[in-house]
C-alpha cells in the first residue's frame, strides 16, 4: 500500500507538472502550488502513519487532535514562504493559498478511494469533493488571508502567524469531530458557509482592482 501511494502521486503529479511548461506565469503558478499541495499530502501521510502507533490507533483522537495539527502547519509552510519571500498581494496570496489546499485535498481524495474501492458511494465523492476538499482549502485559504494584513506589521507578525495556524487547526478540528458526530451535515456544510463571503469578498477586490486600472488609463 506504501509504493501504491507513490504511484498514485507520480501518475498523478508527472502530467500536471509536464503541463505547467504550457502555461503563462500566473497560470503556472496556480498549477504549481496545486502540485505543492500533491506533495505535502504525501509527506503528511508518512508523517501521521508515523505518529498513528504512539497514541494507540486511535483513530478519532488522531483525526481531530493529532492530523489537524500536523497537515495545517505542513499545508501552510508553502503560503508562509510565498508571502514572506516573494510576494504578500491579496491577488497573488489568497488563490495559490487555497490551490495548495485543494491540491493536497485532491491526492488525499484519490488515496482514500483508491484505498476503499468497495466502499466508495457518489453520496461520498460529492462530500469528499464538495465539503472535505474546501475545508482545506478553506484551512490554508484563510492562512493566506491572513498574511496580507500582517505581513509588514512588525508587531503582529510572529503572533499573528501562529494565530492564523491555531485558526486552521481549530476549524479544521471542529470539522472533523462534526462529520464523526451526529451533526455530521452541520460539518458538511461548514466549509460552504465559510467559502461563501470569502468568494464574494475575492471578487469584489478583483472588481475593484480593474476598476482601478480602468479608471486611471
Amino acid at each position: 500500500m506504501d509504493n501504491l501511494i507513490y504511484v498514485l502521486f507520480i501518475c498523478v503529479a508527472a502530467p500536471m507538472l509536464i503541463m505547467t511548461a504550457l502555461l503563462k506565469k500566473s497560470s503556472r503558478a496556480l498549477v504549481g502550488y496545486m502540485l505543492i499541495g500533491f506533495f505535502v499530502s504525501l509527506v503528511i501521510s508518512e508523517v501521521n502513519e508515523l505518529l498513528v502507533p504512539l497514541f494507540d490507533n486511535d483513530v478519532y483522537y488522531i483525526t481531530t487532535v493529532i492530523s489537524p495539527i500536523t497537515e495545517e502547519i505542513i499545508k501552510a509552510l508553502p503560503v508562509l514562504v510565498y508571502a514572506i519571500f516573494i510576494s504578500d498581494k491579496r491577488e497573488k496570496v489568497i488563490p495559490l493559498a487555497f490551490a495548495t489546499g485543494l491540491g493536497f485535498a485532491m491526492f488525499e481524495n484519490i488515496v482514500v478511494f483508491v484505498q476503499n474501492l468497495d466502499t466508495v458511494s457518489i453520496d461520498w465523492a460529492i462530500i469528499r469533493g464538495f465539503s472535505t476538499a474546501l475545508m482545506h482549502g478553506v484551512c490554508t485559504g484563510l492562512v493566506g488571508i491572513g498574511m496580507c494584513y500582517i505581513r509588514n506589521r512588525k508587531k503582529l507578525f510572529f503572533s499573528g502567524t501562529f494565530a492564523l495556524l491555531v485558526l486552521a487547526v481549530i476549524y479544521h478540528g471542529i470539522f472533523n469531530m462534526l462529520a464523526q458526530s451526529d451533526y455530521k451535515y452541520f460539518g458538511f456544510i461548514l466549509p460552504v458557509v465559510t467559502f461563501i463571503p470569502i468568494l464574494l469578498k475575492q471578487y469584489r477586490a478583483i472588481f475593484n482592482i480593474k476598476h482601478k486600472n480602468s479608471s486611471s488609463d
